[in-house]
């Protein structure tokens, strides 16, 4: 194994755990799909997929020759204590808010200039907003998005407004100024702004020493979930966070 000097780790493993990020977003890939995701040669992917299927962190069907997580995935997350996973320990705070307010509740946390969807809980109506767990996002539209910028450090948001990435629609100035906004009201509304039907509003969650620990979203079809509604909501919404932020560490 080679060590990569810059950064003090193993360029192996870290291609391996590569591999591993690709199952969050997709339950079953081919050799092709995941060597295109991770920018590797079909031999290199083969030979690492090869060595997680040996030590049961991914499973291969012999028939359609795709790879799915296998079970030592699993173990190791059960090793977890609720204690040890704040997501798990939120999950009955979310259940009710759901309940609650009747539309999906999902939790976001920001990975670089993206967002993650760590945990959610579906509305239990018919026609309702699905939000897989573990999809991520870019940090540029969506309610989500903007608390997530809002209460980072400014860094951030230098960071996002100067990515190459930045879309042209978008004028910085008013996103500095939307942030602003946010940041004195405490909260923040989208309405079709990623996904066409779908409006969001959004708190942060923060933990006991003032970090934000996550992004509150409450999310429907654009046709239940207008402004009067979401303003209506609120109340269970922030508290439901200030609930939250006694649970996490």
């Amino acid at each position: 194994m080679t060590m990569d000097e810059d950064r003090g780790s193993v360029r192996s493993v870290e291609r391996a755990l590569d591999i591993l990020l690709c199952f969050t977003e997709q339950r079953e890939l081919g050799l092709t799909e995941v060597s295109k995701q991770v920018g590797l040669h079909k031999s290199t992917v083969f030979r690492l997929l090869h060595t997680l299927e040996k030590k049961g962190f991914v499973v291969r069907d012999s028939d359609s020759e795709r790879y799915r997580l296998g079970f030592r995935i699993w173990e190791l997350a059960a090793s977890m204590s609720d204690a040890d996973d704040p997501l798990a320990l939120v999950l009955p705070e979310m259940e009710r808010l759901r309940d609650a307010v009747e539309e999906t509740v999902s939790l976001y946390v920001r990975d670089g200039l993206e967002r993650v969807r760590v945990q959610a809980v579906q509305s239990n109506q018919i026609i309702r907003r699905v939000a897989p767990i573990g999809q991520r996002l870019p940090l540029f539209v969506g309610a989500s998005s903007k608390v997530l910028v809002a209460f980072s450090p400014p860094s951030v948001l230098e960071e996002l407004l100067q990515s190459p990435k930045w879309p042209e629609h978008i004028d910085r100035e008013a996103y500095r100024k939307a942030l602003d906004d946010i940041r004195r009201k405490g909260y923040a509304m989208s309405f079709e702004e990623r996904e066409e039907g779908v409006a969001a509003v959004s708190i942060p969650v923060f933990r006991p020493n003032g970090d934000l620990f996550a992004a509150l979203t409450v999310s429907g079809p654009i046709q239940r979930m207008t402004k009067e509604k979401m303003e209506a909501m609120m109340p269970e919404i922030l508290a439901s966070g200030r609930r939250m932020e006694k649970m996490v560490r």
